[in-house]
């Protein structure tokens, strides 16, 4: 019984880091506004922050991650704060990925995103509609009900990725990643 716990916590971090030190696919996508963004961003001199959800369940946990990861890396700081840090160079995107019959639903998705999540992190949510396979493995998705979050440096190459739900522990490793840049 040991012995399958741990080889299952085995498994599951070079899961995590499986992906690391790869370039991240291409990706094709369309912002609220409908105009076309192509991901990675290379050759701007700056990190990417990307999250991807592919199901409902994995959508609503990317929820988690819109005002904790915005105001950390993209918020501009109170100037007046004796507590206010530079703020980050950073790319920042969320990318719902609309697959197969569920494609034709991101149009109303858009537009309820439009209506429904905050001004200021509508910029930087991308739709994408296309096949999933081709990315799944690529970016080594192992559950449809969590959302991938990736950290791509200047040449399009992952250099940290997680996955689930928004905690303080990511966010602080994401950081640590960020600032070794």
């Amino acid at each position: 019984m040991k012995n399958l716990l741990l080889a299952s916590l085995v498994l599951y971090s070079i899961s995590l880091y499986a992906q690391k030190g790869k370039p991240f696919p291409s990706m094709s996508c369309k912002t609220l506004d409908d105009k076309e963004v192509v991901l990675p961003l290379k050759g701007t001199g700056k990190y990417s922050l990307v999250g991807l959800a592919y199901s409902k369940k994995s959508e609503e946990l990317l929820l988690t991650w819109y005002k904790p990861i915005y105001y950390k890396f993209m918020a501009i700081p109170d100037k007046n704060s004796l507590l206010a840090d530079e703020p980050y160079d950073v790319n920042l995107y969320f990318v719902p990925m609309f697959t197969g019959v569920n494609a034709a639903a991101a149009g109303a998705a858009a537009k309820k995103m439009r209506e429904g999540v905050d001004e200021e992190i509508q910029t930087h949510i991308l739709i994408f509609k296309g096949k999933l396979d081709d990315y799944k493995e690529a970016l080594n998705f192992t559950s449809k009900d969590e959302p991938y979050f990736y950290v791509i440096d200047e040449n399009g190459v992952v250099v940290y990725m997680t996955h689930g739900a928004y905690s303080d522990q990511k966010m602080g490793e994401i950081e640590d990643v960020i600032d070794e840049f």
